[in-house]
Parts: C-alpha cells; sequence; structure tokens
C-alpha cells in the first residue's frame, strides 16, 4: 500500500515540477491581463448583434484571466448592459475552455500543436454557439433583463468569495494579488486533484496501454464528451488528466473533446443560460458543446496523422528521458507553495 501512494506521489510530483515554470507564467500574464482589460471595458464593445459582436466577445474571452466563479456574473453584467444574446453565449463558451494560464500549461503537457489548437477551437465554438444561439432566439425580447440582474447580483456573490478583500490600489499589487493569490486559490483544489489523477496514470498505466479500448476514432470521441458533461473541470486543471488519457492511449482528438466538454459545461452555466438567454439559447449552447467536440477531435486527429505532435513525456516517463533535475523539484516546490499560499490567504480574507 505505501509503494503504491508512494508511486503515485512521484509521478504527481513530476508532473508539478513539468507544469511548474509554465504554469506560474501563466499566472502572472494572467494578473497583467487582468489589468489591462477590464470587464467593464468588455461591455462596450459587445453591445450590437451581428457577427462582429460575437467574433469579438469570444475571442476576448480565450485569453480573459476570469476565474471559474467570475465567468457567471460578468456574462450576465454584459447582457444586463446590452451585450446581444449571441455575444453573450459567445463569451460563455469561449471562456472557461481555456486561458492564458491554461495555454501555458497545454505547452508544457502536450506540446505547442496543442497549445495552438485548443484556444483555437475555443474561439471557433464561441463564434459558432453565439451566431447559432442569435439565430435560434432572433432579437425579440423573452423578460430575461429581469433574470439577468438576478443573476448578477446573485452571482457576484460568489466571485467576492473567491476574490475578496479590499483591493489593492496600484496596478503592480493588482497584477501581484491576481496572479498569485486569487486565480490560484480559484483553481488550486481542481488542479492538485488533476495533477494526482495524472500521476496515477503516469505511474501505473502503460503507454498506449488502453489503446485497443478506443480504436473506433469517432466512437472513442462521443465517449470522453460524454464522460466530461457531468465533470467540471477548469480549463487548466483538465490539462494534466488530458496527458494522462493520452498517455494511456486515448487519441488526441478524444482528448482535446474532453478538454471542450469538461470546463464548457457545468450546471451553474447551462443554469444561467436558461434563466438569462431562454430555453433555445440553452439547448443551442449544448449542441455547440458537441458538435464543436467532435469536429475539433476529428480535425486534430487528422492533424495528428499528418504532422508530429511532439507530446512531451508524462510524470514517471520523465525519467526515462532523463529530464528529471534540480530544476524539477525546484519549479514543483515554487508551485505547490504558490497555490498553498493562495488557499491560505483567501481562507484568511473571507475569516477576517
Amino acid at each position: 500500500m505505501l509503494e503504491v501512494f508512494a508511486r503515485v506521489i512521484e509521478g504527481s510530483w513530476l508532473v508539478m515540477g513539468q507544469m511548474g515554470p509554465y504554469l506560474l507564467f501563466g499566472f502572472a500574464t494572467a494578473g497583467v491581463l487582468s489589468v489591462l482589460i477590464s470587464p467593464a471595458w468588455i461591455e462596450r464593445n459587445l453591445g450590437s448583434a451581428g457577427f462582429w459582436p460575437v467574433f469579438k466577445a469570444s475571442l476576448f474571452g480565450v485569453p480573459l484571466p476570469l476565474c471559474s466563479c467570475s465567468v457567471i456574473p460578468v456574462s450576465a453584467s454584459m447582457r444586463r448592459h446590452g451585450a446581444s444574446r449571441g455575444a453573450t453565449a459567445a463569451f460563455l463558451l469561449s471562456t472557461p475552455q481555456t486561458g492564458v494560464d491554461s495555454i501555458a500549461v497545454n505547452l508544457a503537457l502536450l506540446g505547442p500543436v496543442f497549445a495552438v489548437f485548443r484556444p483555437l477551437a475555443a474561439l471557433l465554438t464561441g463564434v459558432f454557439g453565439g451566431l447559432l444561439v442569435e439565430s435560434v432566439t432572433g432579437r425579440v425580447s423573452d423578460g430575461d433583463e429581469e433574470s439577468a440582474d438576478e443573476i448578477a447580483d446573485d452571482e457576484e456573490k460568489c466571485h467576492e468569495c473567491c476574490c475578496s478583500g479590499k483591493e489593492p490600489q496600484s496596478a503592480i499589487r493588482r497584477v501581484i494579488s491576481y496572479s498569485f493569490v486569487t486565480l490560484p486559490a480559484d483553481i488550486g483544489p481542481a488542479l492538485l486533484l488533476g495533477v494526482i489523477i495524472a500521476g496515477a496514470i503516469s505511474a501505473y498505466v502503460e503507454p498506449n496501454e488502453l489503446k485497443h479500448f478506443f480504436e473506433n476514432e469517432t466512437l472513442s470521441i462521443l465517449l470522453m464528451m460524454v464522460a466530461a458533461i457531468p465533470i467540471y473541470v477548469c480549463a487548466t486543471a483538465s490539462v494534466p488528466i488530458a496527458a494522462g488519457l493520452i498517455l494511456a492511449g486515448v487519441s488526441p482528438g478524444a482528448a482535446l473533446a474532453f478538454l471542450i466538454a469538461g470546463p464548457a459545461t457545468n450546471a451553474a452555466t447551462l443554469t444561467t443560460i436558461w434563466k438569462m438567454l431562454g430555453h433555445r439559447a440553452a439547448a443551442a449552447y449544448l449542441l455547440t458543446v458537441a458538435v464543436g467536440a467532435l469536429v475539433c477531435g476529428l480535425a486534430l486527429n487528422w492533424l495528428a496523422r499528418e504532422v508530429d505532435l511532439r507530446l512531451p513525456p508524462l510524470g514517471s516517463a520523465c525519467h526515462e528521458m532523463e529530464a528529471v533535475g534540480w530544476t524539477t523539484h525546484f519549479w514543483a516546490v515554487t508551485l505547490l507553495a504558490v497555490v498553498a499560499f493562495s488557499m491560505i490567504a483567501v481562507r484568511w480574507k473571507k475569516s477576517g
């Protein structure tokens, strides 16, 4: 039993060290963006219907450093301040799928092709979903403005819970606070769980051991999508799990379907869309996630056959590549320290 525990911890520790420098860089970049791009600025650019507001909403959502509980109140506030249904839906689709921190982790654990393809998939699904929502809902008011107000007010409590405390006044302090307190505390628990799962897979599953279970390309994508829909994982925490699945033999496209459907679907988001945009929009949202996961998954599998994805070795496999040194342990310690400090700091702010 102790041997099993030790191997899982070792694999998880190596995954932490592997993703540490990339994720910390992503945290810092997210902090800068949180100061440069404000939700109020986004609201002013998304008020009209049509392609461009939808495109801009989806594009803004790709790198935007919003913690998971902030996506809902910001989208509700956007809608309340005049953003179209399509733009609101596009923002809700693209934002949770990726971000600068998750892009950095994609580069560390899944390689450069994944790091480019995943945000592109988020952008395209956001645009497609936003336009689909506009086409099925039209411009007829269905009395959702009051719901948007209520949702924004209710969900703001969640945002305050995550980001409570007096906001620092200087831009530098705001960047540091968001980069190394708010954001790590928000994704910390889910991130650690994802790392443990990836560590366990890398320690006990031989490369491609489960490949024969996923020989049917389309079916494997659909299975991973269905499995991901009821399980909410944030964009960053889902990456180690996807890396472990690929190591076990799941196709890159099926792993991408998991990365799309997991972060983009959860009960809170679907409830928000249902109340704020109507039942047609909620159906269009789910259809977009399903179609986007399938089409993007098939496209990535095709690309994988044409180019070398160059997936980095995961966890325990690093031993075979002789890639483990003092720097790996340093980044693992640093990342773990940042996550632990952020969670303690947020808890202290709540109690104080």
